[in-house]
């Protein structure tokens, strides 16, 4: 009987792995197109090599691919260790994956509201640059969720674990992100932003990392079990 029941935990534990692989999998080719998309976005921008219409459809496909990678975030949190040890034992990643995806609808928000047209400058802080700070905070709290989980309730530099690459990468993304944002304040007396150069290589670089950081997880593979971290 005790065997019988060790075979079926460990068939379930390979159908969780299988599954959690395949998950990480498409989170993390979300996350390089997203990023990849953003990153052009912010290049088309900046050289001006398009029109604005075209940047605005480059940053909303980029976006739904980033909302994506959120989505599926916290499907695989639930598969790995949340399921087998339970929610109030580990919060952190799954939190981490639910605030992050709440960012990408923020950021929806913006790129949506970026195509209306004769928006004054209150009104364009207000339905663009607004939600965009809130998922940019969102992005930040997100990391730094995902760094107290890694290093075990502390924030810790753990080179040796391929997850603490993708984490301190994609915080890095998410800083630059934030700096972009506050730079995208349009003044009212200039009708124009704080400092345009920032806000597209700013988000160019910060799209860079998630786009990176989502080929680092992809080499990454997830465990039903939990890995202590020694101290």
């Amino acid at each position: 009987m005790g065997r019988k029941r060790e075979e079926v935990a460990a068939a379930m534990d390979q159908v969780l792995t299988r599954r959690s692989t395949r998950l990480n999998l498409g989170a993390a080719v979300a996350f390089v197109l997203g990023g990849s998309l953003f990153a052009l976005g912010a290049a088309f921008a900046q050289l001006e090599v398009v029109s604005l219409p075209v940047v605005n459809v480059t940053y909303l496909v980029g976006g739904c691919f980033f909302t994506l990678g959120g989505y599926v975030s916290i499907l695989l949190t639930d598969d790995t260790d949340e399921r087998r040890r339970g929610f109030r034992q580990r919060p952190r990643s799954w939190l981490s994956a639910f605030v992050l995806f709440v960012g990408t609808l923020f950021f929806a928000v913006s790129l949506v509201a970026a195509f209306a047209a004769g928006l004054t400058p209150r009104q364009s802080d207000g339905w663009i640059w607004l939600p965009d700070m809130t998922g940019c905070v969102c992005f930040l709290a997100s990391g730094h969720l995902a760094m107290l989980d890694v290093g075990e309730g502390r924030v810790r530099v753990l080179p040796q674990l391929v997850g603490w690459w993708v984490v301190a990468v994609n915080q890095l993304g998410s800083v630059l992100f934030f700096l972009a944002g506050l730079a995208a304040f349009i003044r009212p007396a200039t009708s124009s932003a704080i400092n345009s150069g920032l806000v597209n290589w700013g988000t160019f670089a910060g799209a860079v990392c998630f786009a990176v950081g989502g080929v680092i997880q992809a080499t990454d593979t997830p465990t039903t079990t939990r890995t202590v971290v020694q101290p």
